[in-house]
């Protein structure tokens, strides 16, 4: 059974919607488009986001993401289907969303700096801070998946 959406976030507070527009834009802005939507995808799964899940998948899909690697992305360290870059992309997702013992460990860190130049990594940090917002509005006004 699901649960009745709470609110109409975009309607109850457009200012911030729209601000929240803008946010995502610049996050993504000079990202490859694939690695955004893996990055969003593995936050919505730690954030048990359905919305953002639903949506990102399917964005995905668009990009030309592989149905096996969407499907494997919650065990991505153990399926081998992801380049370097990406993992440390996805390992700086989870720490970043996670944040468990209150900072992003130095190895972490260190190993997507080692990825990405400076101004990529903090793209890189502004998508994965965007995506958990938009998890957190969707997730406490229970936005319904497939719904705008």
């Amino acid at each position: 059974m699901t649960a009745a959406q709470r609110m109409n976030f975009t309607k109850a507070a457009p200012k911030v919607f729209k601000a929240m527009i803008a946010l995502d834009a610049a996050a993504r802005a000079d990202l490859d488009p694939t690695l955004v939507e893996l990055v969003q995808i593995r936050a919505s799964q730690v954030n048990h986001c359905a919305y953002c899940l639903d949506m990102h998948t399917k964005d995905a899909r668009k990009a030309g993401e592989s149905e096996e690697r969407i499907y494997q992305l919650n065990a991505w360290r153990e399926a081998g289907l992801y380049t370097e870059k990406e993992q440390a992309a996805l390992a700086l997702t989870e720490a970043v969303t996670v944040l468990t013992d209150g900072f992003v460990p130095d190895a972490v860190y260190e190993e997507a700096a080692r990825h990405f130049e400076e101004s990529e990594l903090a793209q890189l940090i502004a998508l994965i801070f965007t995506i958990n917002a938009w998890n957190r509005i969707a997730v406490s006004t229970r936005k319904i998946p497939g719904t705008e």
